[in-house]
């Protein structure tokens, strides 16, 4: 169907959602995704555009969110929003457009923002041009600066000072990283010839710190027009983001944002002091990587988290004060990708590979470490030492106060963030896919916290799989698949006629109680060999679950059939899908015919009691 026919029956789409116990529905799309109205496809997406806006239009009514990816700025050689700054902001989902226009004083021409819809080379593709708008944004925002100078508006000039004045925690210190990119000709720290400037807030020494505070007013007077374009981006995109919330809000759509492990170039900077010198965060050796993964990204000190009474130390204010920003930004709640990472994350030594051999552990799970066990919560006797340092279950018993210390993060950090902010705990999402340490798990059912369920990953061969329908339960978000994995079509047509597609098949057909599915066999028969037919049924099965909260990918719902980012690879087609410009005029998946065969599928007694809500959903 296309999906515009929706729309003319939202009513009855919510009463089908509210029936099978759905309490959100989320659209998920990160911002460079965003199509473009014509005319105006800058190379790069945005929510803030006039299409984000009709994005936000189309969902209203059907679903409750938008849940999009990490905002932070990115790199000119590195598109993944996962590597993005913490505070400050992607310039890239600055809607030039609006500079253009009366309400920001025309600060860009017209020619200006023309001449680079007109030379992008990803016109006529569903595919952002990175390294071209990088660039052209740049230069763009930095025209419009100079005209919001020389316009010296009374009213914008003081909401600039009062932006500044409310962020100098954190806008300080990154605009001030701007300033020592161009004074050392890159924005890459650790290659800086200048010991001083690559430790500015990392003083060894009182005299250090009155070295460095001198050197810090140098910076900032020899830069300070660079600085404070800077400030001047970051202050563009907050007022068109809080604009688009606004406006988001009377159409009853919510923002979730996306909080990645990572931490940039940036903060590693600007809060070198909190991290654990000479760590880095990573993945132990599995089955897709034999010799873990190295992330590079620097772990935060657990001795600088929480003071000896418990109360937040200067790395839990950060923290804080970052989960704080993002609820306060995104009333729909945070995605907390790696929720392993914040509970029990897995850590190695830098320069060496993410291996046990080699020094890697379990920050808070490693008694028996040379370095790490200062660290540890379990003792040598509540491990099985039977089982390898580097496997989930290694941990064997767990008290409740334990579980506590291994929760306080989750509790003094992130869910105090969010209640600070007139939010609770349901506003937390939890990435927590694969194998969870026991820990983690733990903690995930002591504090109630919502975790993912995505139904591609079921092991099709193990009965009490959480991830097969019959074993999800409400309390989670429910998916078919993420930024990272094959739009359902494409996994389904890779399914077809294989053996690991009968398996998956025959799951559907034993969770599903449709009652014209009597004879069994046959219907095995036709799921293994008709995709279409397979991947619908994944869907129905989706919203057939006891999941009260469902996420569809921009790829699952429009049919895009293509991949956004395929983990362990790199270069531009990672990161870079769009939706394309025409997709109101895609064949959409019908959501009104899922949603009764999902209703159906719960059994024929529930469709007895919902058969004129499936009549109606029938006629949609």
């Amino acid at each position: 169907m296309v999906c515009t026919l929706e729309k003319n029956s939202t009513k009855t789409v919510e009463k089908a959602l509210k029936v099978l116990g759905k309490k959100n529905l989320a659209f998920i799309i990160h911002n460079g995704s965003f199509p473009s109205r014509e005319n105006e496809n800058t190379g790069f997406g945005s929510i803030n555009s006039n299409a984000g806006k009709d994005i936000i239009d189309w969902a209203s009514g059907i679903f409750t969110s938008i849940q999009l990816g990490p905002a932070g700025k990115t790199k000119g050689c590195d598109s993944s929003p996962y590597t993005g700054t913490i505070f400050s902001g992607n310039p890239l989902f600055i809607d030039l457009k609006q500079l253009t226009q009366d309400e920001w004083l025309n600060i860009l021409s017209e020619n200006t923002y023309n001449d680079i819809v007109s030379n992008n080379p990803n016109k006529y593709a569903n595919r952002t041009a990175y390294s071209y708008i990088y660039k052209k944004q740049d230069e763009a925002l930095r025209e419009a600066w100079e005209n919001f100078k020389s316009r010296n508006d009374k009213k914008l000039m003081k909401e600039f000072s009062i932006y500044k004045r409310e962020n100098d925690s954190w806008l300080d210190k990154d605009s001030l990283y701007e300033a020592l990119s161009i004074e050392h000709g890159n924005d890459y720290w650790p290659l800086w010839n200048s010991e001083t400037d690559k430790n500015l807030f990392n003083p060894k020494s009182i005299e250090q710190q009155l070295e460095y505070g001198k050197r810090i007013e140098e910076i900032s007077k020899k830069y300070a027009d660079d600085i404070d374009f800077y400030k001047f981006v970051q202050f563009v995109l907050s007022k068109q983001n809080e604009e688009t919330l606004k406006y988001a809000k009377k159409k009853h759509i919510k923002m979730i944002a996306d909080r990645q492990v990572a931490f940039s170039d940036r903060d590693c900077w600007a809060y070198q002091s909190l991290f654990l010198d000479g760590w880095m965060l990573g993945c132990p050796p599995d089955y897709f990587s034999k010799d873990g993964q190295a992330w590079g990204f620097p772990v935060m000190n657990p001795e600088k988290l929480f003071k000896s009474d418990g109360s937040l130390d200067d790395g839990g204010i950060l923290m804080k004060n970052l989960y704080k920003k993002m609820f306060r930004e995104n009333p729909g709640g945070v995605r907390i990708d790696h929720i392993v990472g914040l509970i029990d994350p897995w850590v190695y030594r830098a320069g060496k590979k993410p291996k046990v051999e080699e020094g890697a552990g379990r920050l808070y799970s490693s008694p028996e470490h040379e370095f790490l066990k200062k660290f540890a919560i379990p003792s040598l006797k509540d491990l099985d030492e039977e089982v390898p340092a580097d496997k989930e279950k290694r941990v064997k018993h767990l008290t409740d106060k334990q579980i506590k210390l291994y929760g306080r993060l989750i509790e003094k950090i992130v869910i105090a963030a969010a209640e600070e902010e007139g939010l609770d705990k349901d506003a937390i999402v939890c990435e927590d896919l694969g194998t969870l340490t026991n820990p983690v798990a733990a903690v995930m059912k002591a504090y109630d916290l919502q975790g993912m369920k995505l139904t591609q990953f079921t092991e099709p061969e193990e009965p009490d799989d959480p991830y097969r329908c019959k074993n999800i339960n409400e309390r989670c978000w429910a998916m078919v698949g993420t930024h990272d994995n094959e739009p359902i079509k494409m996994w389904a047509d890779s399914m077809i006629n294989t053996h690991e597609g009968y398996l998956h098949v025959k799951n559907l057909v034993e969770d599903l109680d449709f009652p014209d599915w009597s004879n069994k066999d046959d219907l095995i028969v036709e799921l293994t060999k008709n995709a279409e037919y397979l991947a619908q049924t994944k869907l129905v099965e989706l919203f057939a679950s006891k999941a009260e909260n469902i996420q569809i990918f921009f790829t699952d719902y429009f049919n895009v059939y293509d991949v956004y980012n395929r983990p362990g690879t790199s270069g531009d087609a990672n990161w870079s899908l769009r939706l394309p410009d025409n997709y109101k005029s895609l064949y959409s998946i019908n959501l009104a015919n899922i949603l009764k065969l999902a209703i159906i599928a719960r059994g024929e007694k529930f469709a007895s009691k919902n058969a004129k809500l499936i009549e109606e959903l029938g006629e949609i």
